[in-house]
């Protein structure tokens, strides 16, 4: 009998791909499909998120939901959309996205032009299994100002500055946030349900906002 072990993703990484396949690949698999691509000036990853991957994702996203509303920010939630820049040769589908500070750009807006529109405020990235491509550096590329990565134990706050990302003991986008208190988040999920977990959040930000 074979038994399936969730490792977190399926990643397949290729080499020289020039950047009208890596459009053709999108058309094929579909914004938001299955398969999460990663392109980098010819370097391409197929990314297929397990179970545990996804609910790493669907949790922490929860967060910052709660976050933005507690806070009292303008939020809009944009998934793992396709952010795509030819002239940059990138192209990205985090795990989730977001505009916070810049959520009057695109208010009202279902299709964006990075060409024209401004990258997501925040990207949160799930990363149970080493990437072959350098993720933050395609980010950096794209100019995402702030990114989340988990490790499926430890989350890592970067920032942009000067076209790199440096790490951070609390968020840009919600400053009275440390990476422990999301994981301490993860942790009240599995223990106490994610509805108990969100009220636990609420009180806490209650308390320190």
């Amino acid at each position: 009998m074979l038994v399936a072990i969730d490792t977190g993703e399926q990643r397949t990484f290729l080499q020289g791909i020039s950047w009208n396949l890596y459009e053709n690949l999108l058309t094929e698999i579909g914004d938001g499909g299955k398969a999460r691509l990663s392109y980098h000036r010819g370097d391409l990853e197929f990314m297929t998120p397990l179970p545990s991957h996804e609910n790493y994702n669907r949790q922490i996203d929860r967060a910052i939901v709660v976050l933005a509303e507690e806070l009292d920010l303008d939020y809009n939630l944009f998934g793992s959309m396709t952010i795509k820049r030819q002239d940059l040769e990138a192209g990205k589908e985090p795990d989730s996205c977001y505009y916070i500070a810049n959520e009057l750009a695109v208010r009202g807006k279902v299709k964006l032009d990075f060409d024209r529109d401004p990258p997501p405020d925040l990207a949160l990235e799930i990363d149970i299994t080493s990437s072959s491509l350098n993720q933050l550096a395609l980010y950096a590329t794209l100019g995402v100002g702030e990114v989340w990565r988990y490790d499926g134990a430890a989350l890592i706050f970067y920032q942009l500055q000067s076209g790199k990302y440096a790490i951070v003991d609390r968020s840009s986008t919600f400053p009275i946030l440390a990476p422990e208190r999301v994981v301490e988040f993860l942790t009240d999920c599995q223990t106490d349900g994610v509805n108990q977990a969100v009220k636990i959040l609420r009180k806490w930000i209650q308390a320190n906002r």
